[in-house]
């Protein structure tokens, strides 16, 4: 071997796309997963069966995590508060980038004026807290899983329109868009070939760290009594009926409280590692 390859640089690897420190995350949101399409599997028991006579009684052997003061298995409405919780956040989520996406697309595409005045409608609702302007949207609508759904998902439009448009304006003055201008192509084409995909780049990773303040609110309105109404198993519910009794039965809020904090660090770690590969910048 010659003193040459013995100069070389080594080759730069490549970060790998699962960190060990992104395992226990990912592992906690698969069973999570599994919690919302399965609940059964992880645990057996009936969330909305009352016992009087186990009622706060603390974690132990017939009830690993303790009954509520109904004497419902604390477990199982956690496990199965899950689907109730996890479901508003997406669909939130969902709406949320769907009308995000349509609206910055119209506004980084209109006339000066019309673009000009959808981007400081998005400034002026940018400047509510995203919980705040979704309970107004929930006074208004009434309370129900629907309403929150919709209240959530409005709230976060304008964090997803103001990227959009922020990425049309880039995009539509790129040397590929003007040369597909000169070739004749429709503006239709060029909208649905070049400009939509490339603007929509950041979005994966901006909806992956907007579903963990999704879960937060919903289970915030839940907690304000505007979310899933009782008897359903939803964690913000499961704090509200417990506040009351948490010097006699601390089991009863921990764990929901404890379900919620857990999936919202762990979406928005993997939301972070996301955003670093997106950004190249290296882990």
């Amino acid at each position: 071997m010659t003193a040459a390859a013995d100069a070389a640089p080594p080759r730069p690897t490549r970060a790998p796309l699962v960190l060990p420190a992104l395992f226990l995350p990912i592992l906690f949101l698969a069973v999570l997963a599994v919690a919302v399409a399965a609940p059964g599997l992880v645990a057996g028991a009936d969330p909305l069966a009352a016992d009087p006579l186990r009622a706060l009684a603390p974690p132990g052997a017939g009830h690993l995590l303790g009954t509520d003061h109904l004497g419902r298995d604390v477990l199982a409405r956690v496990v199965h508060g899950a689907r109730h919780s996890l479901s508003i956040g997406v669909l939130a989520t969902a709406v949320a980038v769907t009308a995000g996406v349509l609206l910055g697309l119209a506004a980084g595409l209109a006339h000066r004026w019309a673009g000009e005045a959808l981007a400081r409608a998005f400034d002026v609702l940018s400047t509510f807290p995203e919980l705040l302007l979704a309970l107004l949207v929930v006074a208004v609508t009434g309370p129900g899983t629907v309403n929150v759904v919709l209240a959530i998902g409005i709230a976060q439009i304008p964090t997803y329109a103001r990227v959009v448009r922020a990425q049309t304006f880039v995009v539509r003055r790129s040397g590929y868009v003007e040369q597909a201008v000169t070739f004749g192509h429709s503006r239709g084409r060029i909208v649905a070939r070049h400009v939509l995909p490339n603007a929509l780049g950041p979005i994966p990773v901006l909806a992956t760290l907007g579903l963990g303040q999704a879960i937060v609110a919903a289970s915030g309105l839940s907690f304000l009594g505007m979310g899933p109404q009782p008897p359903a198993a939803e964690w913000g519910a499961m704090l509200s009926e417990a506040r009351n009794y948490l010097r006699v039965a601390w089991w009863e809020a921990l764990f929901p409280g404890l379900a919620v904090t857990l999936t919202v660090v762990c979406v928005t770690v993997v939301g972070r590692r996301l955003q670093r590969r997106f950004e190249g910048r290296a882990a």
